[in-house]
Parts: structure tokens; sequence; C-alpha cells
């Protein structure tokens, strides 16, 4: 049954649907990147909410600043902006309609559309759900790059912006001198201090164009900090054919495991929906759980992921099924990342790794080793990289930081070791995959490329553990290293 409005009485009954009449809704929020994460999260959350019969007037309205978004845009629209969440637990699965989207902002060059949504009065949060590396900070230093290509031309062209950021500035813009007021401009992404940083972003390109506008944007808006966590893979053929089997044709379905975590500060300008009454968060130590999601799942993703893709393992459930790499996982956390977590109301670090541990071996989602994978120069400067840092500080573990990112050096050389070719999978590939065939010789060339690793090429206790591990991978093979790492004591501990 093709899934729209008209269809939604007529679903399997076992299907859940919107109980609230989609008609009277009206919008509250803009949200650029509306991908599968957002969907299977901040969506339902949402819409559990609108199941209680609150938060009619948060509804949301789609948006992207890329030309492929609008394939998203017109599948959805397709289906009045209905998604079908199939909900997966290791034995068990369920599905869900959710409603709580009612619009879509064209994809037009200049984004002239999105900024004349959001400077409409009725929006009050404009969300974003772009990726780590989409915020313009420089991966070491942390600062906002203003000398990027893309900075530079929204700096030049503000009516018509290239960026998310160079958007929502020309909205800012038009409401402060339209008299209708800031919104909260509230990053989903998974960063450490998301607010923080996209306030850095937004108020360093707005004060390129007018340093006026950035201070009232700087004075009035809002950016909470947040911590997101649901694990949601891409869709393909067979999570399409998944909701088919349920008996609703949606070209856009979504597959998601059965946990959400959504903590954020309650730091909102313009108002909010009740997210908590969803079972959402409001904390003003949001730092701490985000630094303990951060540190074991999304750095414990970049642990097992460049490995598999290594050794041909295809999803992160079977890289968690195999003894050795999941094993390096179990170590590595124990030992060189818990360390540096504290707990959280209560969480314990060594509880924390096991719930993890539960969730990356879920045979049900098929989240794939390649999209784990996939951006590491983003992620392993913003995950694993501050970990091996404060091992240095601290004198504390660190050879398995330095053997992950001996893997991550190997999957970039770009084939895997039965051979095959590995695609590109960051948007640095050519580069990286230059300097890793300059590091099978010389490991010292991988970690020379200070915009990834500073200065850590300097650090004695860090380059030669993994100049060992790197030289020990390409002469002996990944699982002879990975087994050499899992079963050592202390004596070759960095």
């Amino acid at each position: 049954m093709k899934l729209s409005n008209a269809t939604l009485p007529d679903l399997p009954d076992d299907i859940l649907r919107p109980s609230y009449d989609r008609a009277a809704l009206t919008p509250g929020i803009v949200h650029i990147g509306v991908g599968n994460f957002h969907r299977a999260h901040q969506a339902w959350y949402l819409h559990r909410l609108m199941q209680q019969g609150a938060a009619l007037d948060w509804a949301i309205v789609g948006a992207g600043v890329r030309p492929y978004d609008e394939a998203m845009r017109l599948r959805l629209a397709e289906q009045d902006y209905l998604t079908t969440l199939i909900e997966l637990s290791p034995t068990s699965q369920s599905a869900e309609v959710v409603g709580a989207m009612i619009e879509y902002v064209p994809i037009k060059e200049g984004n002239g559309p999105l900024i004349a949504r959001m400077a409409q009065p009725d929006i009050r949060i404009v969300a974003l759900t772009v990726t780590e590396g989409g915020y313009y900070i420089d991966p070491v230093s942390k600062a906002f790059d203003a000398m990027h290509a893309d900075i530079l031309h929204d700096a030049q062209n503000p009516d018509s912006p290239r960026t998310a950021f160079g958007a929502i500035v020309a909205a800012l813009r038009l409401r402060r001198e339209a008299g209708t007021g800031p919104f909260t401009a509230q990053s989903c992404d998974n960063l450490q201090g998301n607010g923080d940083i996209l306030r850095h972003t937004v108020v360093g390109l707005a004060g390129m164009q007018d340093p006026e506008l950035a201070g009232w944007i700087n004075s009035n808006c809002s950016f909470p900090n947040s911590m997101v966590d649901s694990i949601v893979p891409a869709t393909g053929p067979a999570q399409i054919a998944q909701a088919r089997a349920l008996g609703i044709d949606d070209t856009a379905p979504v597959c998601h495991e059965n946990f959400r975590q959504w903590v954020m500060e309650d730091y909102f300008c313009a108002g909010r929906p009740d997210w908590d009454r969803a079972g959402a968060i409001f904390s003003n130590d949001v730092h701490a759980y985000e630094t303990m999601k951060i540190r074991i799942l999304n750095a414990g993703h970049q642990v097992i992921a460049n490995a598999g893709e290594v050794l041909s393992i295809p999803t992160i459930s079977a890289c968690m099924d195999d003894p050795q790499v999941g094993g390096l996982f179990r170590k590595v956390a124990l030992r060189e990342i818990v360390p540096h977590v504290a707990p959280v109301p209560d969480m314990t670090p060594v509880a924390y790794v096991d719930l993890i541990a539960a969730r990356f071996s879920n045979p049900q989602i098929e989240d794939t080793t390649r999209r784990v994978a996939f951006d590491g120069s983003a992620r392993h400067t913003g995950f694993v990289l501050p970990l091996v840092r404060r091992a240095l500080a601290a004198g504390l573990p660190m050879d398995g930081l330095a053997m992950v990112e001996a893997c991550w050096a190997r999957m970039c050389e770009g084939t895997r070791e039965d051979g095959s070719v590995i695609e590109p999978n960051d948007p640095m590939w050519d580069k990286l995959t230059e300097t890793a065939k300059s590091a099978r010789s010389r490991p010292a060339a991988w970690l020379e490329m200070t915009g990834i690793y500073g200065d850590l090429a300097g650090q004695e206790a860090f380059s030669t553990r993994f100049d060992y591990w790197l030289r020990t991978i390409w002469e002996q093979g990944l699982r002879s290293a990975l087994n050499e790492y899992c079963t050592a004591g202390c004596s070759k501990q960095g």
C-alpha cells in the first residue's frame, strides 16, 4: 500500500500511525539535513508528543542546501512527508509511521526559499543534522575556518549563500530588519559542545558580513548544546523490502535500533516543545553525557570500522562477532577509553561499554562497516585523537589507540587484505590514499598530516607505537597484529 495521508487508515493493524490530525499541524521548526537519523530521532520525539495531543504548533519543515537533497524532498513529498520507522531489536521488529514533518523547502541555488522560510515568524527553532565535518571548524585547533572557500563565498554573497550557516545568517538579518525576533539554532550532530560550535560558525560568518548583525545574533539567539544517540543505518533496497513485507510501500523508510537518547540544555530563546514528555532529558550537564557517548560509542565505532574494512567484514555486528575485532573494541574501550569517562546519572562508564557492545552486536541492524568508516578525517580528529592526547598528558595507556590509527592508515591505502578495492570514503580520500601509500614504507608520513594530527608526530610515546603497529600490519597482516594486541599484557603499552 502506497504510504500517504489517504492510506493511513488502511495500514495493517499492527502498524502504529499518527492519531493526530496532520491537517491541523502548523510549523515551528525548520530542520536542515533530513536524513535517516533526523527522521528516526528528532522527528520521532516530536511525533510522540503530538500523539499526546501536544506540540501541534511545532511541526517540522524539512530543508537542505545541496542539490542531492532535492531527491529526498521529492520522495517524501510523494508520500505526504510521512516516514515508516522500523525498529529492530535483536529478537523482533515493529513499525510506526511518523508524521511530524509537513513541508519540505525546495532546493534552489542561492538558498532563497530556505532563507525566506526561516525568516517567517512561525519558525522558532532551526535545527541541523549536517555531519560532524560540516561546521567549517579546523579539526585540530577547533577554530572557525574563515578561509574555507564556502565561507568566503557566503561572506561575499550574503543574499545567495552556499552553506546552511550562510542561509541562517541571511534569515536572521531579515528577521532583525522586520522585528520578527531571533530563533534558536540547534545542532543535532555528534560534536562535543555542538551548540557552542554552531554559535562560533554562525556568529563568525555573520561577523565577516556585518559585525553589528553578528553582535545581535550572539546576544539574542540561543545555541543549546545537545547529545543525540541512536544507531540508524542507511536505507537501501533491503530496507525498502522490509517495509513492503510489512505492507507499506515507502520509498524512504528508516530502520533503527531499539534505543534512543536525546539530552539537551534548556536554552531556547523562542520557546520549545516539551520533548521531555516523550523521553528526552533536559540537563545542565550535557557535556558529561556527550563525553561518555562520543568517547565510547563514536570512538568505539572507529576502533572497529577501519579494521573491519581491511578484513572485509561487512557490518558492525559482524565486526563485534569477530573474536579479534570485537576483542579490540572491548580491550581499547575498557583499558584506554573508560579512564577518560566520568559516570552520569544511572550509568557508569563500564556499564556503558556493556550497553554499547550489545547495541553494536545487534544482528538485525545492518549497519555497514563502510558507513561507519566514512569521513574518517573528521571522525578520527573528533573522536579518537582527543583520547590519544588525554592519554599522553596523563601517562595512561594508548597502545590500542595507536593501533586504531594504524588501521585507519592501512584502510586508506585503498585495498583490503583480500585484494579488493576500497572505494573512496572520505572527502580527503585522494590525499589520504597518497599519504597511506607513502606510510607503508615510512609510517611517520601518516602522522605528518598536521591538519589531522597536529603535533602528534613529535610525541614519541605515540609515534613509536603507531610506527610499530603499521609496520606489523603490513608485514604480518592485520589479524596477526590484532592477536598480538588483544593477547598482550602491559609490557608494550605506551
